[in-house]
């Protein structure tokens, strides 16, 4: 590997740290809020936020999510949290930041990339 390739992958290397460290310094919270998460497959399986900051979400799960991978997730904000008539769903596109293994349980750490906020219609009723 050259010189210029070898500083070009560590130049790399450094910028992922650097956006990673600062994704830790966002304000984490609390929140215990439902996602659902979509596989390459297609199928999807349901777990729930452990915190979440302006930047990314940590939950647990069963599956493998390995660091650098993408997934996309829904987030769902019940209506009464949000002050509105339904539910709000916030469909995101993330990668994997963090992943892993304590007491037996899987925690998986995400960057949220992209999202798109999709507001269910109010049931009649």
């Amino acid at each position: 590997m050259s010189n210029e390739s070898a500083n070009s992958a560590s130049g790399s290397a450094k910028a992922v740290r650097s956006r990673y460290a600062e994704v830790q310094n966002a304000p984490r919270f609390p929140v215990k809020l439902p996602i659902s998460i979509k596989s390459e497959a297609g199928e999807s399986s349901s777990t729930e936020s452990d915190n979440i900051s302006a930047n990314g979400v940590l939950f647990h799960h069963d599956l493998d999510m390995p660091v650098g991978s993408t997934i996309d997730f829904t987030i769902s904000l019940p209506a009464e949290v949000v002050g509105a008539d339904a539910d709000v769903r916030v469909e995101c596109r993330g990668r994997v930041v963090r992943s892993s293994v304590e007491q037996g349980r899987r925690g998986v750490g995400v960057l949220i990339d992209e999202y798109r906020f999709e507001r269910r219609q109010a049931r009649n009723g």
